[in-house]
C-alpha cells in the first residue's frame, strides 16, 4: 500500500520532505488507517494527523522530536483509538471540531473550523471543514512554497469516491462540501493524503464527479 511516488506507508524513513515542511505517514491497526506526522523544516515543531491505533510505533515515528498537537479528522473510533496514550506521553494538545469533539476520548483543547488555521511550527494547516461522513469531519490543507498543495483528506476523500456516508442527504451534503470547498478551491496537482490507502491527485478524480453524484456514493 504505497502513495504515488512513495515508499511503503508502514515505512518511518519513507518520509516526504517539502519545502518547510517533513510529511511521515505509518499504516497502523486492524484498518490500515494512515496516521501522518508533519514537522516544520525551520523549528522541529511537529503535528500527527490521527493517532490511529498502535501507540508505540506512533511514539518511534514522532521520536526524540516532541510533538505539539495531534489533529483528528473525525470521530470514528478507528481514527483516535491511540489517542489518549500519544497525548499523553508526548503532552501534546488535542485538536479537533466541536462536532465531533464530544466523541473522542480526551478533551480537545483546541476546537477549530472552517477556515481556521493549525500551527505546525511556521507552516500552516487550513481547516476544511467537510460535513456528511461525520458531523465534524475536516480536513487539512498545506500550501508549500513551490506552489504545491497537500489535502489531509481523512474519510471525506478517496481515490474513486467520496467516504462513506449513511444517508442519502449526507451524501449530497458531503458531495456538495468536497466539490464546492476543495475541487473548486484547489488545482489539479493538488496531492490528497487520504485516512486509508493510497493517495491521489484531485487532477486524477475531478472527472469522475459526475459519476459519484450520479452513483450516489
Amino acid at each position: 500500500m504505497t502513495h504515488i511516488g512513495e515508499t511503503r506507508a508502514d515505512d518511518p524513513a519513507g518520509a516526504r520532505e517539502l519545502p518547510g515542511l517533513t510529511i511521515g505517514r505509518l499504516s497502523v491497526g486492524p484498518m490500515d488507517n494512515n496516521a501522518y506526522l508533519l514537522r516544520c523544516a525551520r523549528t522541529g515543531e511537529a503535528a500527527l494527523i490521527d493517532a490511529a491505533a498502535e501507540a508505540d510505533r506512533l511514539l518511534e515515528l514522532v521520536g526524540d522530536g516532541g510533538l505539539s498537537r495531534i489533529i483528528t479528522t473525525h470521530r470514528h473510533r478507528d481514527h483516535w483509538q491511540a489517542l489518549a496514550e500519544v497525548a499523553g506521553a508526548t503532552g501534546a494538545r488535542t485538536v479537533a471540531h466541536p462536532a465531533d469533539a464530544g466523541e473522542l476520548p480526551v478533551p480537545v483543547d483546541e476546537l477549530v473550523g472552517h477556515g481556521d488555521t493549525v500551527a505546525v511550527g511556521e507552516c500552516a494547516l487550513e481547516v476544511l471543514h467537510l460535513r456528511g461522513h461525520t458531523p465534524g469531519s475536516i480536513a487539512l490543507r498545506y500550501d508549500d512554497p513551490s506552489g504545491r498543495t497537500h489535502l489531509f483528506s481523512g474519510d471525506s476523500l478517496f481515490p474513486g469516491g467520496v467516504g462513506r456516508t449513511w444517508s442519502a442527504a449526507d451524501f449530497r451534503t458531503l458531495l456538495a462540501d468536497v466539490e464546492e470547498r476543495v475541487f473548486a478551491e484547489l488545482g489539479d496537482d493538488t496531492r490528497v493524503h487520504p485516512g486509508h490507502g493510497a493517495g491521489t491527485t484531485l487532477g486524477a478524480e475531478r472527472p469522475k464527479l459526475a459519476e459519484w453524484r450520479e452513483r450516489g456514493w
